[in-house]
């Protein structure tokens, strides 16, 4: 499957003859993917792709409805959601859609349909990347296999598992994200203390994602004092501010430049905690829509230094093999694997 150096198991059903079609969907909070794929004899091949502001849809059958047009129908229905998954059924956290994928097929006619968690699916997309869409940041040590792990700051955080059955990986979704957030020293607490007036709960989704981007730049900002130079407040006003946060942490302003140190710090720790968790011996993926747009040399030196400060379990975090993501369609890809199989 494309060469991919990840070893995934798919579930056992009949797979799609070749020349079959399949309509596979990223649903995220921020934006929905849609892409239809024909079954080729190297895999899968993209037919058709289009994105939309998750919020401007009416509905997913109505989304599907227009990006399908007068084609056919294709002959299955993949879908990623993100929010957790149970008998068919799912509501997003941070979109407010509720999807029922057995009335979701009655409603767009497509017969057999399947509706997995996006963090799942993206586990799954590791099986169709080519190895120079993962980077390798941390070696690890050399031939660890055994569970792994993949954690996925976007809209929201997605963390899911692969558990190693000792020569493939079977994926399964997690909730991860909405787990307490843990502060480590007194900034954390004030900024814990900060998010719970404006919260309550704070998980670490509030604090690894681009909210969370958004909420570490606002507390050092309005409690910390740092300052905000002009010209990013303008552009704050008409730009999305994560994006906007991205861009001047490029451009060398202070402010910007200190969020992303921060968000980075806190990925590290979760990211260890999973990898804890999970016992992830079989390796570490970082995903998601922000590291990609944002990962430099810096801040990877930030989070290796705080993804192996666990204590007395250091030497087996030390084994975890760390990547990251390149490929900003693999949970798109994860569902249309996992539906053509």
């Amino acid at each position: 499957m494309n060469n991919s150096p990840v070893p995934i198991a798919f579930p056992k059903r009949q797979p799609l003859p070749l020349g079959a079609t399949l309509l596979a969907a990223d649903i995220g909070g921020t934006k929905t993917d849609l892409g239809l794929f024909e079954v080729s004899p190297g895999g899968l091949a993209l037919v058709k792709e289009a994105l939309y502001p998750s919020k401007q849809l009416g509905s997913l059958s109505e989304g599907i409805r227009h990006f399908l047009g007068n084609l056919p129908l294709p002959e299955r229905l993949s879908i990623a959601f993100a929010g957790p998954v149970q008998d068919g059924k799912a509501h997003s956290t941070n979109l407010g859609w509720d999807i029922d994928i057995r009335q979701l097929a009655r409603d767009t006619g497509i017969q057999q349909a399947f509706l997995i968690n996006d963090l799942e699916a993206e586990a799954y997309g590791l099986a169709a990347l080519k190895k120079e869409e993962l980077i390798r940041i941390y070696s690890g040590k050399a031939g660890s296999k055994g569970n792994a792990a993949i954690i996925a700051p976007g809209t929201g955080l997605g963390e899911a598992g692969l558990y190693w059955d000792g020569a493939t990986l079977h994926p399964f979704a997690t909730e991860g994200g909405h787990t307490d957030f843990a502060p480590r020293n007194p900034f954390d607490w004030e900024l814990l203390q900060y998010l719970q007036k404006k919260y309550g709960h704070v998980s670490w989704e509030r604090v690894v994602s681009g909210m969370g981007i958004c909420n570490i730049y606002d507390f050092l900002r309005d409690v910390k004092h740092r300052e905000e130079p002009a010209y990013v407040k303008e552009r704050m006003k008409e730009e999305e501010p994560g994006a906007v946060i991205g861009a001047t942490a490029k451009e060398g302003c202070p402010i910007s430049v200190e969020t992303l140190e921060i968000f980075t710090r806190y990925l590290a720790v979760e990211a260890s905690n999973l990898a804890l968790k999970l016992n992830a011996t079989g390796g570490l993926f970082i995903g998601g829509g922000i590291p990609p747009k944002i990962w430099n040399d810096h801040l990877q030196a930030i989070f290796l230094e705080h993804f192996i400060q666990v204590g007395r379990l250091r030497p087996l975090i030390e084994s975890v093999p760390v990547y990251v993501v390149l490929n900003m369609k693999v949970v798109m890809l994860g569902a249309a694997w996992y539906g053509r199989t």
